[in-house]
């Protein structure tokens, strides 16, 4: 069972990205869209974008850092690791499911480091690249977009983030423990 799930997976992985990609220029030959035109005017205008985030991106990394230079983290993942064992998921993981809704870049620090650990091949590797592919940045966006937006009432886009991202994780954790066994 496991071995037929994986070769799904796996075909599935590899096929997905083309097949969308091809999907969006069907569609818009269809449309007849110029799709290299729409596409640099976009890039044009995501320009003066990039540079109303850049103080809201600063001050989400500096935020970020400080939580984990000042043991924040360590604090959080040893009372939140008897949880965890319980459901199966490794210790070691738990830095990558609380630092991926924050940052991409620091939960690609994890993920690299979880894998000099453990190697990439490990259950620990790939729990962790699956974690990181399985979920977003909720509270980079939230914080940089909505900030750079002006938007000041996130109404329900906290809860709904956070529960996609636990949803992306056990999901992760789910799949991973079929695949690997």
């Amino acid at each position: 069972m496991s071995e037929l799930f994986r070769t799904i997976v796996n075909a599935v992985g590899a096929l997905a990205i083309p097949a969308v990609l091809l999907l969006f220029l069907g569609w818009a030959a269809l449309k007849r869209v110029k799709v290299y035109e729409v596409f640099v005017e976009g890039a044009r205008e995501g320009f003066p974008v990039a540079l109303r985030i850049i103080p809201y991106l600063t001050a989400m990394l500096v935020a970020i850092g400080i939580f984990r230079a000042s043991g924040a983290m360590d604090i959080l993942v040893s009372l939140l690791a008897p949880v965890t064992s319980w459901i199966g998921m490794p210790p070691e993981a738990l830095p990558m499911a609380i630092m991926r809704p924050l940052s991409g870049s620091a939960s690609l620090g994890i993920m690299t480091e979880l894998m000099k650990a453990h190697g990439p091949d490990s259950f620990i590797g790939i729990l962790a690249s699956t974690m990181y592919g399985s979920s977003e940045t909720t509270f980079y966006v939230l914080a940089v977009y909505f900030g750079a937006a002006g938007i000041k009432n996130t109404r329900h886009a906290v809860p709904a983030g956070i529960i996609a991202d636990v949803a992306g994780m056990l999901a992760a954790l789910w799949i991973v423990r079929i695949i690997v066994k």
